[in-house]
């Protein structure tokens, strides 16, 4: 039998959970259909769903179809919930995008759609709703395929309508090519091009009446494949929950088999294999490659993590853009902190950190949904109720020209000097580092040193303090002794050369505030279009011309970005405005520049200098003593020749 893991997403209300649970019924799986308004769905077992009616963890069901074996994982379909949606994706075969014939395709679509290509997940399309009086079948799948893709094409069952053969077939020339010689196109080639994500099947149907299920299970079973593993062991960790006293790591086997017992993680045996479905679960002496699974009591994992010659995942696209200080009202704080780190492992998007200095306890939020969701949890899980201060933004500081900074750390018997050549990366890369320097110059083992400890910590920014971001940061040269140098020194001496160079720049007018920005769509009522723009003007945002063709109940579209920390809150004067018949949805859409540089900066007060764990002043040894030296003396005090000229520096950009 063919084993696929499958998992389910869509925006909320679009009717992810109704779907899953008619699959679930027509295969067989369950006797009884659950609603999620009745607070009986299989897939939405936590008593926090079951109140609010929506999903808010990712679940695993099972079941069978002709000689389908389905592993279905459903996801949350709130956007303050995307980052666990997207731990799930990594690990799916296909996945199922549940799009309302009634909202059409909305924004939160939009970024799962982003989401499963990042990923290179194959994708069918389930047009849900479709009983609905306002359902429009062709306007839905012209819709898809404007947005998503041409491969967008409707599909039935195990058949392919001969109107959507040459559609499949034009998504590849060699097969568009076959196809009109022969007037022929085989099933295996259908399957292979799903899989290639050229092609995307859309199957319509109503969820809640049953309407469509059995054509879209036949479907999912007849044009889905398996894939190949290697037999070497391998799995990657994607979700991490806590069932009770117990710590549950969830994985994808992608290799070999997994078996009770075996040394998987830093000498950790596995103890028990869980096979669940649902909230109940099975032991399992073994996994096979392609399934899925619990480890109870494992320590040391978190999602996107690999094991065996599984390769670690990428850092999560999906990242929060507020965060929020802890009020403890009352109760201890390092409890607090313990609980919140809980909570951490489950979900490491909240980041959860703790100033000695300030004594408070900070987490990252996507949004409101998700910070009702957590002081709920927090209530009922640990019997802790908690406040939250007012959110502010998470900014973020790059570079707008090219630098060498320099780090010399040379206290008595230590020594070490790094020369980093730091320049502006595309945006939305992060920070990368390299090396360019001879190892006649510096050897291997201190060049490994340096690289090591640039990821060992966040580097911060000068302007706020803020996470460095698009950055390339490349060793460039240095020096050791043979007699006095050890590993510290080069983690000192680099860590002060990022700064410094930072520091240098900062004189220049040469760094950049970054904030998050969204993506938003306005409907408004043809009346308040005029008020709508003022608005996103003063905002700060940009829209594209308005749209009266967009939406489904004659409502006025605008669409556009705009500054996050200048939204906050413009959801609310929408519904005062529109006497409630206006709706706001905004997505983060990445880091911008920040539209308020100048005020922010002095708003913060930061002060580098000041902030001695990432000091960019130097340290210099001279009768027998170190002694510190501020970071704008060290260019004239460095043991080793700059390897780039001002002008070089310039032509870099």
């Amino acid at each position: 039998m063919k084993h696929i893991v499958a998992g389910i997403v869509a925006h909320v209300d679009a009717g992810k959970t109704t779907l899953s649970e008619a699959l679930l019924y027509q295969s067989g799986a369950v006797r009884q259909l659950g609603r999620v308004d009745n607070g009986d769905a299989f897939l939405d077992p936590d008593d926090l769903e079951k109140q609010r009616g929506i999903t808010i963890f990712s679940h695993q069901a099972s079941l069978t179809h002709d000689d389908l074996h389905l592993t279905l994982l459903d996801t949350p379909g709130h956007v303050d919930f995307a980052s666990q949606t997207e731990q799930v994706l990594s690990v799916l075969d296909y996945a199922i995008l549940v799009v309302s014939a009634t909202d059409g395709i909305q924004g939160y679509t939009r970024t799962l759609w982003r989401l499963l290509d990042h990923y290179q997940v194959p994708t069918f399309i389930f047009v849900n709703k479709m009983d609905a009086p306002t359902a429009d079948r062709d306007r839905v799948l012209s819709q898809l395929q404007e947005t998503f893709s041409a491969g967008c094409v409707a599909f039935s069952g195990t058949d392919l309508p001969d109107e959507s053969a040459e559609d499949v077939a034009m998504q590849d020339d060699a097969v568009l090519t076959d196809y009109l010689e022969t007037g022929n196109l085989s099933d295996d080639t259908v399957r292979r091009m799903i899989q290639q994500r050229k092609v995307f099947p859309c199957y319509f149907g109503a969820a809640l009446k049953l309407d469509g299920v059995d054509d879209f299970l036949s479907g999912l079973s007849y044009w889905t494949q398996e894939n190949t593993y290697p037999a070497e062991f391998g799995a990657k960790v994607f979700k991490i929950s806590h069932d009770q006293d117990e710590r549950l790591t969830w994985v994808r086997v992608t290799g070999g088999e997994l078996a009770n017992k075996d040394v998987i993680l830093d000498e950790q045996k596995v103890n028990q294999l869980r096979v669940y479905n649902g909230s109940k679960f099975t032991i399992q002496p073994t996994v096979a490659a392609g399934e899925v699974c619990a480890i109870p009591n494992l320590t040391g994992t978190h999602p996107g993590q690999g094991l065996g010659q599984q390769v670690a995942a990428r850092t999560p696209e999906i990242q929060p853009v507020l965060t929020y200080t802890v009020d403890p009202q009352g109760a201890d704080l390092h409890h607090c902190l313990t609980v919140l780190q809980e909570l951490e492992d489950e979900d490491p998007q909240l980041h959860v950190t703790w100033s000695n200095q300030l004594q408070e306890i900070r987490v990252q939020i996507m949004g409101a949904v998700q910070l009702e969701i957590l002081q709920q949890m927090l209530h009922d899980r640990f019997d802790l109720d908690i406040g939250f201060g007012e959110g502010s933004i998470l900014y973020q500081e790059t570079i707008t020209q090219a630098v060498e900074g320099v780090g010399h750390f040379e206290p008595l018997r230590h020594y070490a000097e790094v020369h980093l050549l730091m320049t502006p990366a595309p945006r939305g890369s992060g920070l990368t580092f390299a090396a360019d320097c001879s190892l006649e110059v510096l050897g291997k083992n201190w060049q490994h040193q340096v690289l090591t400890n640039l990821r060992a910590k966040q580097q911060l920014g000068v302007l706020t303090g803020s996470p460095l971001t698009d950055v390339t940061i490349t060793l460039v040269t240095g020096r050791a002794s043979i007699v006095h140098s050890v590993g510290g020194d080069f983690r000192e001496a680099t860590w002060r050369a990022v700064r410094q160079g930072l520091m240098m720049l900062r004189e220049q007018g040469a760094c950049q505030l970054l904030e998050p920005w969204y993506q938003f769509r306005l409907e408004v009522g043809q009346d308040q279009v005029g008020r709508a723009m003022n608005d996103i003007q003063r905002l700060h945002g940009q829209f594209d011309t308005p749209d009266d063709t967009a939406s489904a109940n004659g409502m006025v579209v605008l669409t556009g970005t705009a500054p996050v920390a200048e939204m906050q809150g413009y959801s609310q004067e929408v519904l005062a405005y529109t006497h409630g018949q206006g709706q706001l949805e905004c997505l983060v859409d990445g880091y911008r520049p920040c539209h308020n540089q100048a005020e922010i900066v002095a708003a913060q007060d930061y002060a580098p200098v000041a902030d001695l764990p990432n000091t960019p002043d130097s340290v210099f040894c001279a009768h027998g003593a170190g002694y510190p030296v501020p970071w704008d003396e060290v260019p004239g005090m460095a043991h080793v020749d700059y390897a780039y000229s001002a002008a070089d520096l310039q032509a870099l950009g």
